[in-house]
């Protein structure tokens, strides 16, 4: 079989099956090399057909805590005191910077993940009584 480059949903289908029967070739060998070279035009086509969205900082810095078994006192040296951290988890304070330096410092998270914009919670109207 020819390599060639993926053009279509056909085509990917194709790579992906080959690549299935190639999973277990030995490295250095020509079909190791097949598989890598399949694999990388694989990747390639699902990077401009299938992109992925970097996700929400807030719901990363929950992810990353949730699967780290962080808790909210354990982020306390990275964004503040115990009501900043709320503050930010609840969306009602945006991150600083210099919170987002210590996050990718002291807990070694993407940058640009944490700098994306991202929604706020809107403030409770006042209601006149």
């Amino acid at each position: 079989m020819e390599i060639r480059p993926i053009h279509s949903k056909k085509d990917y289908k194709a790579a992906l099956a080959d690549i299935q029967t190639l999973w277990d070739a030995p490295a250095k060998s020509a079909d190791g090399y097949r598989l890598e070279i399949l694999a990388l035009l694989v990747e390639q086509y699902e990077k401009s057909h299938y992109p992925v969205q970097d996700p929400d900082p807030i719901e990363f810095i929950e992810h990353v805590m949730e699967s780290r078994g962080l808790t909210r006192k354990d982020m306390e040296p990275f964004i503040g005191p115990r009501g900043r951290v709320a503050d930010i988890l609840n969306r009602t304070r945006p991150l600083t910077l210099e919170m987002i330096r210590r996050l990718v410092q002291h807990l070694a998270l993407p940058a640009e993940i944490l700098v994306q914009s991202y929604s706020l919670r809107d403030e409770p109207e006042m209601v006149n009584v």
